[in-house]
C-alpha cells in the first residue's frame, strides 16, 4: 500500500482516538438497564462473518435494512432500500431497475446474494444492469451491505462488497397449527401505478409454510415539471413459496421457490437522447420479458462432533432470462434475442469450536462452494413487421459456460478486549466460450488465492477500535469476455477472448459508538483497483453509425472515501 493513503488512514484513527470523551461511559443507566441492553447496534447479522453477530461486534462496516425500514419505504425495486445508507448509493437508469454502489464499485465488482446464494451470473455486467430488480423487495425480510472487499468468505465479485437478501421465514410458537396473512396495496400517481401484495403463513414451531403473490403495475412517470416521460411504465408479477420443518432436536430443512417476471420494461436510456446526442439511439429498446426463477434447498444440523458444532448445505439453481426487443433509430430493422443464464450452486458451511483457553475464544467457519454456469444466447432480425427472421449470432456466444470452486477457512479469535479475524480462499474457474463468426473458441482457467484479515478493539464499553485489510478478485466472465452488440451511449460492443482477471487491495480503519439513546460510526478506507476491465473505443464504426468498443484491462484506480 502506498505510504499516503497508509498514513492517511493511521492519522483518521488517532484523531477518532483523540475525540473520545474523556469521561467513562456508564454501564448503568437510572432505570437499571444496562448500555449493552439498550445498544440499538446489537442488532444481530450473519453476512459479514457467517456468525450471528451484532452490528457493534463485527469488525467489517455493515448497514442493516430491517423488515420495518422495508415496509415504511415500500420500495418499488431492491436497490432502493439503499438510500441514505453509508458508503452506498442507489442508482436507476431504467424503472423496475436499479444497482448499489458500494464504495464507488457496483455490477458484477459487487456480490450479490439471495438468502446465501449467487445471483451474480456468467453474464452479470461490471455496469448498471437490470437483475437486482427480479428479486422481489415485497418478500424480503432484511437487506445486509458489507461496505469493503469480502474475499475470503465470499469469493470472486466480492470486491466493493457484498448485497445479501434475506426472504421471510415466519416462525410460530407450540404445537397447535397457527396462521396469520398480511395485504398491502397502494397507489402513486407521480406514475399512476398500483401495486399489491398478499402473503400468509401457516405452521407450527416445527413446520411452517408460508408463500405469498405481488402485482405491480406501473405507468409513464411524470416529472416535477409535469413532463411525462415516455415510454418508462411496466409491470411485474412474482410469487414466492416457502417449507421449513425441523427434522429433530438438531437439524431442519427449508424449501422455497422464487418467480418473478417484468413482461416489457423499456430501456429509458435508449429511448431518450443522452452522451451529447439530439435524437435518442433507438427507436425500441425493451426487456422482453426479464424473469428470474429461484429454488433452493437448505439443510441445518446442530452437531456434537469434535470436528464441527454447526453444518449448514445449501442446493440452488436460478435460472435468469434476459430477453430483449431492439430497433435503431431510423432503421426498419429490429431483433428479438434470447438470452439465458442457468446457474446451479451447492455449497457446505462448518462452523467448528476448536481449543481455546481462558480469556480467549476460538472459532473456525471453513467450507467449500461449487457453481456452474450456462449461458444460452440467440437472436433473429426482421425486415419490417411481417418479414420472416433470419437468425444471427447472439449477445453472447451460445452454449458459452462458466465453472467455479472454492475453498475457504475463516478463522475468529476473542480475547478479552481484542478480536482477530482472518481468513484464505481459494478460487478456481473453467470458462468456455464456443467459436463463433468474431472469434474463436476460448478456454480460460483463472485461479487465485485470497484473503483478509480484521482487528477490533474494545477500547471502553460501548466504543470499539476496528481495522480491515483485504484483497479480492473477480475473473472475467461471459460478459466481459464475448459481448457483441448495441451499447448505450451509441456504442457497439465486440468481444474481447484475452481479457485477465481484475484485483483489488481494500484498506479501513474506524470506530463504531453506541449508548442507550445514540449511535455512529466512522470509517476512513482506500482501495488499490488494478487490471480493471473498462470499454476502449476502437476507433471503428459501425454502418448504423455506433461506435465499436472492446472491453480490456485498462485501468488501475484508487479509490477512497470517509
Amino acid at each position: 500500500m502506498p505510504p499516503g493513503p497508509a498514513m492517511r488512514l493511521i492519522v483518521a484513527q488517532l484523531l477518532c482516538i483523540a475525540l473520545l470523551p474523556a469521561a467513562p461511559l456508564r454501564a448503568e443507566e437510572a432505570d437499571g438497564a444496562t448500555v449493552e441492553e439498550r445498544r440499538t447496534m446489537e442488532s444481530i447479522v450473519v453476512t459479514a462473518t457467517r456468525i450471528e453477530e451484532s452490528l457493534l461486534d463485527v469488525t467489517e462496516a455493515i448497514s442493516v435494512i430491517d423488515a420495518d425500514e422495508i415496509r415504511r419505504w415500500a420500495p418499488d425495486v431492491v436497490a432502493e432500500m439503499l438510500r441514505g445508507v453509508p458508503g452506498t448509493f442507489f442508482q436507476q437508469t431504467t424503472p423496475g431497475q436499479g444497482i448499489p454502489i458500494i464504495r464507488g464499485l457496483k455490477g458484477s465488482q459487487v456480490l450479490h446474494l439471495v438468502d446465501g446464494m449467487r445471483l451474480n451470473n456468467a453474464f452479470f455486467r461490471d455496469a448498471p444492469n437490470q437483475y437486482l430488480g427480479l428479486v422481489d423487495p415485497y418478500a424480503t425480510r432484511a437487506t445486509e451491505v458489507i461496505r469493503g472487499s469480502a474475499p475470503s468468505l465470499y469469493g470472486a465479485d466480492a470486491m466493493g462488497g457484498v448485497l445479501q437478501i434475506l426472504t421471510r421465514e415466519p416462525v410460530f410458537e407450540g404445537s397447535q397449527w397457527q396462521a396469520d396473512g398480511r395485504v398491502y396495496g397502494s397507489f402513486n400517481s407521480a406514475d399512476s401505478s398500483l401495486v399489491g401484495r398478499a402473503e400468509g403463513a401457516a405452521g407450527t414451531a416445527t413446520t411452517v409454510i408460508s408463500g405469498g403473490i405481488t402485482y405491480r403495475d406501473h405507468g409513464d412517470r411524470r416529472t416535477g415539471g409535469g413532463e411525462t416521460i415516455r415510454p418508462s411504465g411496466y409491470r411485474a408479477d412474482a410469487a414466492d413459496i416457502k417449507f421449513q420443518h425441523d427434522l429433530g432436536d438438531r437439524s431442519e430443512i427449508m424449501l422455497s421457490a422464487q418467480y418473478l417476471e417484468q413482461p416489457s420494461t423499456p430501456r429509458v436510456d435508449e429511448l431518450v437522447p443522452g452522451f451529447g446526442q439530439d435524437e435518442p439511439s433507438s427507436e425500441r429498446y425493451e426487456f422482453s420479458p426479464n424473469r428470474r426463477e429461484f429454488l433452493h434447498a437448505r439443510y441445518r444440523l446442530e452437531s456434537e462432533s469434535s470436528w464441527f458444532q454447526r453444518f449448514e448445505a445449501h442446493l440452488a439453481r436460478q435460472v435468469m432470462t434476459d430477453d430483449r426487443l431492439t430497433q435503431d433509430r431510423g432503421d426498419a430493422v429490429f431483433t428479438e434475442e434470447f438470452n439465458e443464464s442457468v446457474l446451479d450452486g451447492l455449497t457446505l458451511q462448518f462452523n467448528s469450536s476448536w481449543g481455546g483457553s481462558e480469556g480467549m475464544e476460538h472459532e473456525l467457519v471453513w467450507g467449500a462452494e461449487y457453481y456452474t454456469d450456462e449461458i444460452s444466447s440467440s437472436r433473429w432480425r426482421f425486415a419490417g413487421e411481417g418479414a420472416p427472421g433470419v437468425p444471427a449470432r447472439g449477445r453472447f456466444p451460445d452454449g458459452s459456460t462458466m465453472d467455479s470452486a472454492a475453498v475457504y477457512a475463516y478463522n475468529h479469535w476473542r480475547f478479552e478486549k481484542l478480536t482477530v479475524d482472518a481468513g484464505l480462499r481459494y478460487s478456481t474457474f473453467r470458462i468456455f466460450l464456443p467459436a463463433s463468426g468474431e472469434i474463436g473458441d476460448v478456454r480460460l482457467t483463472p485461479s487465485d488465492l485470497t484473503g483478509d484479515v480484521h482487528l477490533k478493539y474494545e477500547f471502553r464499553p460501548g466504543v470499539h477500535l476496528l481495522s480491515n485489510i483485504g484483497r479480492g478478485f473477480r475473473p472475467p466472465n461471459i460478459f466481459d469476455l464475448g459481448t457483441l452488440g448495441s451499447r448505450p451511449g451509441n456504442r457497439f460492443n465486440v468481444p474481447n477472448p484475452s481479457l485477465q482477471p481484475e484485483s483489488v487491495w481494500s484498506y479501513d480503519v474506524g470506530i463504531k459508538l453506541s449508548q442507550s439513546r445514540w449511535e455512529a460510526e466512522v470509517y476512513v478506507w482506500y482501495a488499490d483497483y488494478r487490471d480493471k476491465i473498462s470499454s476502449r473505443f476502437t476507433g471503428d464504426v459501425t454502418p448504423e453509425g455506433r461506435q465499436v468498443v472492446r472491453s480490456d484491462n485498462l485501468n488501475e484506480a484508487e479509490l477512497y472515501g470517509i
